[in-house]
């Protein structure tokens, strides 16, 4: 029963709840407007302490096509954060309004925190190069409708493996399914971190194979995950500038790679994956951001229990 639950990371969520998630959201992929009205007088809050465009319009477009309604904001700057208020008071207050809650924080353990003070369930939207596992219920919404299953990838990761939280994310969501390898393609400088080594896949018994270049290994891969390279993470310039550009998916590299492959990118993207990409039906990452509706459309029915 995942009624009145918080939704922090990945791990809040069973195998089952997953499935039971991806379930109703391929129902409403299906039929949306048998779902337009199961959330009639409930109140979603969209609090964004971070910019953000794809999660908080794909938030307020779910609960709006669910038939609910929408307050919130997108620029801290204009709350009484900037007064001084504390997490804790935001969270509540805003908890004796809505019925449930978004939040995207820059601050790692944020929405943690801010559960811990909420009377409704705390989805977490985004915190810092921490979790984000809004964005894995897409991901995995997005490998099960496309790839049919969760099991036996070789999936690839690329880019910003050190501060990218939907790559953390998805490293725990996938090590939780059996016969899947992953092969990590990043420069030094953003290596994944070593918690995620030692807690996550050295307790799967997940192979784990690391690269320098995407060319020696594409060919391998039955899902590509691009990341970009995230200037607000970097405390110096130069090294963001040094590092921006290490990888960038064309259609050169794309004819190395197997006709089933799909790529996937959480968005927004910047040079790493090339326009002339797109029309490579291989291309999955604009079907991901629909998945993301549907998902986050299902996990809000779940969570305030109308469904």
């Amino acid at each position: 029963m995942l009624k009145g639950r918080h939704v922090i990371e990945p791990g809040n969520l069973s195998i089952q709840e997953i499935d039971e998630i991806c379930d109703l959201a391929d129902q409403m992929i299906v039929d949306s407007a048998a779902f337009s009205d199961v959330c009639r007088g409930k109140l979603l809050a969209t609090l964004f302490f971070e910019p953000s465009t794809r999660t908080r319009l794909s938030f307020e477009a779910s609960m709006l096509r669910l038939g609910g309604s929408v307050l919130g904001f997108a620029d801290s700057a204009n709350t009484s954060t900037t007064k001084g208020e504390t997490l804790a008071d935001t969270i509540r207050t805003v908890a004796s309004y809505v019925d449930i809650i978004a939040m995207r924080n820059p601050k790692e353990g944020s929405a943690l925190v801010g559960s811990q003070y909420s009377t409704v369930p705390v989805i977490n939207a985004g915190d810092g190069g921490h979790h984000h596992p809004t964005q894995t219920l897409t991901d995995l919404l997005t490998i099960r409708s496309l790839k049919g299953g969760f099991e036996g990838h070789t999936i690839g990761l690329c880019g910003d493996l050190k501060f990218g939280r939907t790559v953390h994310s998805l490293a725990k969501a996938m090590s939780r399914y059996k016969n899947n390898k992953f092969v990590l393609i990043n420069p030094p400088e953003l290596e994944i971190p070593q918690y995620i080594t030692d807690q996550v896949f050295r307790p799967a018994g997940i192979e784990c194979v690391q690269a320098l270049r995407l060319e020696e290994v594409i060919g391998e891969l039955d899902i590509l995950y691009m990341t970009r390279v995230q200037a607000e993470r970097f405390f110096n310039e130069q090294d963001y500038i040094r590092l921006k550009d290490s990888y960038i998916l064309d259609k050169e590299k794309m004819r190395m790679a197997k006709d089933s492959m799909i790529v996937l990118h959480p968005l927004p993207r910047v040079n790493e994956i090339s326009p002339e990409v797109d029309a490579d039906p291989r291309a999955a990452y604009f079907k991901q951001v629909k998945y993301g509706m549907f998902s986050r459309m299902a996990l809000i029915a779940k969570l305030t229990g109308v469904l």
